[in-house]
Order: C-alpha cells, then structure tokens, then sequence
C-alpha cells in the first residue's frame, strides 16, 4: 500500500466546450487529457514523501514514516522506505515486482506493486490506460459528468446511481484524481478508495497531487475508514536517475 503515486485536476463544466463535449466519451476525455500533456518531456520524478498508517478505526494517526519513491518513465519505480523501525526497499519493473528486506530480496505479487504505473500517463497512448483501467475491472464504455472537490470530471466505469463500482475519475487538467476498485482485504471484498488532491505545477501542463489518501469500506458499510495517508514533500523532475537502482539484481547485491 505505501507506493501510490499520481498526476492530475479539472476545468469547470461550463468553461470548457471541449470538456462538455468529451465528458461521457471515455476515449476522447482520455485523448483530450493526453493531448493537453503536449510535448512535455518528463523522463524520471525523485519523491520524497511522508507515510501515515492510521488506527483502524480510521479516525486516528498510528504511525509514520518516510519514503523516497523514485520513478523512470514509463514503468519502472523504486520505494526505499523507513517504517516502524524496518528498513525496506520496493522495486517494480513492467509486470514484475521484487521486496527487500533485512538483506533478503523476494518477488512479490501485483497487489504489492502499487498503483503508479496507472496515473503517471507519460509515453503511453489512450488504448494503453484504457486496457489498464479495464484490467482493473473498470467499464471503459460508460462515463458521466459529475463534480468533484468543486471541479468539473468525467466518470469512467460508473453511472450516475453507481458508487461503488471500480472507476476512474479523470479531470481534464490534472489526471486521475479518484481510484474506486473491489478488492479482496483479509479474505473480505472490500470498496477501495483512492484520492488525490492538492495539486501543484511540475512544469507547463504537468501537475502532481501533494496529498494521497487511502480508504476502504467492508462489504454493508456506510462509508470508507482511512487507513493511510501520504503527504508529498519535494518532487524533482528529470534528476538523472541511474538505470542501476532498477536492476533486481543489484538489489540482491544490497547488506
């Protein structure tokens, strides 16, 4: 859960001809986001973040940690992290995965993966993030128009009485601002909630939300419990990062 990471925002509805035209098209609200990207070259973002695993009772911090997420456009990411006391590194290249962990270094599942190779839509075209959001169970042939956080986005996945059913909400300035997914937690399906907000210019038309929360609702519940939050501190774009510290098997080599 600790390696979710994001780009995305929204026009009014009433601002945008191209927007309300777009909006419960799925294909074109996606190419209208690509586009607007332009020729924006971002090759790697450098994160330096800050981890807050709540109670259970999602009410109340328990816990916090730091993390430097590192990521090379257009499918490679690296989490070192520093959490309770564990020291922990989280590599994820195309379709696979490794954990390393006291000097041990493991493959893990697509479920530890994250989330970030579906919201950093850089060098990737429409049918690619159409196919990823399909995957995640997401209906890529229906979208409505609705409001979110005072901001005009298209619905992907969800009619206008679904609420709990995987969707992507896409604002045409921003990305992907909201994730729902069904998801198996501790053997129970479970409504995941992903958000993203408070949004700020990386360059040109790129923006990066600065605030990452991660809820989820057991099956029958009224609404979602918090169960972490991510505070960004510092992106740099395009630091030069080393192919290296994506090579599994320098991550074997790692005391």
């Amino acid at each position: 859960m600790a390696a979710v990471l994001v780009t995305g925002v929204a026009l009014a509805l009433t601002a945008s001809p191209s927007f309300a035209q777009s909006a419960t098209d799925p294909r074109r609200a996606v190419e209208d986001f690509i586009a607007r990207l332009g020729d924006v070259q971002i090759s790697d973002l450098a994160i330096r973040q800050t981890l807050t695993l709540y109670h259970p009772d999602g009410r109340h911090p328990q816990s916090t940690g730091d993390q430097e997420l590192l990521v090379k456009l257009p499918r490679r990411q690296r989490l070192e992290q520093r959490f309770e006391g564990q020291h922990e590194i989280r590599l994820a290249v195309g379709d696979r995965a490794w954990v390393w962990r006291d000097g041990k270094v493991s493959e893990a599942s697509d479920v530890e993966r994250g989330r970030t190779h579906l919201i950093t839509p850089f060098k990737r075209s429409a049918d690619d993030l159409l196919a990823e959001w399909k995957a995640l169970g997401v209906r890529t042939d229906v979208a409505q128009r609705s409001r979110y956080r005072g901001r005009a986005v298209t619905i992907v996945g969800a009619g206008p009485d679904d609420v709990t059913v995987p969707a992507i909400w896409l604002d045409p300035d921003y990305g992907v601002v909201r994730i729902v997914t069904r998801e198996k937690l501790n053997g129970t399906d479970a409504s995941v909630d992903l958000t993203f907000s408070e949004h700020r210019r990386l360059r040109d038309t790129v923006y990066f939300p600065y605030r990452q929360e991660f809820f989820v609702a057991e099956r029958g519940a009224a609404a979602g419990r918090l169960l972490f939050l991510i505070t960004v501190k510092s992106v740099q774009v395009n630091r030069g990062v080393a192919d290296a510290l994506f090579d599994p098997d320098e991550l074997r080599r790692l005391r």
